[in-house]
């Protein structure tokens, strides 16, 4: 009997190979090969479809109905509605991704209560049994209702066959990387399998209506796993960020067909389960202890102003080479702020080690941080500290210039209800805002020179 053809398929991008090999060459990610099955399919695929298509029959544009006419599914969580655009659209397939015991299930099972409670909802799980999600219902308080049920399933062709049978309006699947068709051989969680999988899912609630949130895991790098098609399939992309052990967590919209990609929405683990934090700012400084190294960052979550501390720590290094570690912080961006402060300052990091952590669990994307940075390194290895009443914000040039933040007016505004008396902040600022509460800095050494005359 002959053997049966087989090949090697990359589950980072799909690219296959007729051997092993340990890096590939398509996306450059090394052991990601996995041995399947080759399809045996005699004539190509463009072949057997030259000539079997149909002339398509076009509709006017103006007989099409807009999306914005169809009524949405309030989730019950304000916040959440805003990231999604105004709520879940019926027909829509929103993937939200985050790492694992951050809380995915536990949110979306608070949102397919509530929305039990006046349409059929479907919880599918692939990764617990009925028993350990009815456990978790019962300590949110979201097993009352009749139209929320629940299956185990990891069949893509079964769970697509019972989203078609339009009795559902909301199907929740956690998670995509254990579904599997039976037509493919790989083992679930594959490129071949996430890839078709989804495809057949989205397809049924299309056809049918539905809408379907699908629950992706992410790598250690923090991408979704699977591969990138995926994103481009689904209508919505939420991202699940924060720390799993405590802390605040951040969905934010990261792809979003249906609203605008800037919202985000902050909660925080209660027992009864995700809170959304009304007044984070608040929250986030009330353990605060102004030392040096020690800066509060005006940020932005979205279009939501949030104060939030930065704390550095600086010390000489044990070691021939010095170690730069960053919470909540993009290291390489980090690295990029001490050789800008090492060329356009007179401080010398060369021997030091830095250490960065951003209070609250949360990690920071706005390039306006950048100053703030900058000062708690600059506060930490000068021994100094800034005064109570500042905060900070602005974007650092590798020249050493500060340039504008977004939403400036928010992110004072925020900062003066919250008692704040004075912001360091682009010098573009001053001429929109409040001279006397705005102390404007064109470069990172102006920064620090008055930086060391608030010393107290």
């Amino acid at each position: 009997m002959a053997k049966a053809r087989s090949q090697f398929v990359c589950q980072n991008c799909g690219a296959s190979y007729p051997k092993w090999v340990g890096k590939c060459d398509n996306c450059g990610e090394w052991n990601t090969l996995v041995e399947q099955a080759a399809s045996v399919s005699g004539n190509s695929a463009v072949a057997r479809g030259a000539h079997s298509g149909r002339v398509l029959q076009p509709q006017a544009m103006r007989s099409i109905n807009a999306e914005d006419s169809i009524a949405r599914m309030s989730t019950a969580i304000a916040d959440l509605d805003v990231v999604l655009g105004g709520g879940i659209l019926p027909g829509g397939v929103v993937l939200l991704a985050g790492q694992p015991g951050i809380g995915k299930s536990t949110l979306l099972l608070q949102v397919a209560s509530s929305i039990a409670a006046s349409q059929p909802v479907l919880y599918a799980s692939g990764e617990e049994s009925a028993s350990q999600v009815k456990l978790r219902a019962t300590r949110l308080g979201a097993d009352a209702g009749d139209d929320l049920a629940f299956i185990a399933s990891t069949s893509a062709d079964d769970i697509a066959a019972t989203i078609r049978s339009g009795k559902y309006k909301l199907v929740i699947i956690d998670s995509i990387q254990t579904l599997s068709l039976d037509e493919i051989t790989s083992a679930p969680g594959t490129v071949s399998q996430i890839t078709n999988s989804s495809n057949v899912i989205i397809r049924a609630a299309k056809e049918s209506g539905a809408a379907v949130i699908l629950v992706g895991h992410v790598t250690k790098e923090g991408s979704i796993a699977g591969p990138k098609v995926l994103e481009h399939l689904v209508d919505v992309v939420l991202q699940f960020e924060g720390d799993r052990y405590g802390g605040f967590k951040v969905v934010r919209a990261v792809k979003n067909r249906f609203g605008s990609t800037s919202e985000a929405a902050i909660f925080e683990m209660k027992e009864t389960g995700l809170v959304v934090v009304e007044n984070p700012s608040a929250a986030l400084l009330a353990e605060r202890q102004n030392a040096d190294g020690s800066v509060v960052l005006a940020t932005l979550e979205g279009n939501r102003p949030i104060l939030v501390e930065i704390q550095a720590l600086v010390n000489s290094t044990n070691f021939g080479y010095p170690k730069r570690t960053a919470s909540g912080f993009d290291l390489n961006r980090l690295n990029l702020l001490i050789a800008v402060l090492e060329k356009r300052t007179k401080l010398n990091l060369s021997d030091k080690d830095v250490y960065i952590n951003v209070v609250g669990g949360l990690k920071l994307q706005d390039p306006a941080a950048d100053l703030a940075v900058a000062m708690a390194i600059a506060s930490a290895a000068a021994g100094r500290r800034l005064d109570d009443g500042l905060v900070v914000f602005g974007e650092i040039g590798l020249g050493g210039e500060i340039r504008s933040a977004q939403l400036a007016d928010k992110r004072i505004a925020e900062a003066q209800k919250l008692g704040f008396t004075k912001a360091i902040a682009p010098l573009a600022t001053v001429n929109g805002g409040e001279k006397s509460f705005i102390k404007g800095v064109r470069d990172l050494r102006q920064a620090l020179i008055d930086y060391l005359k608030e010393e107290s």
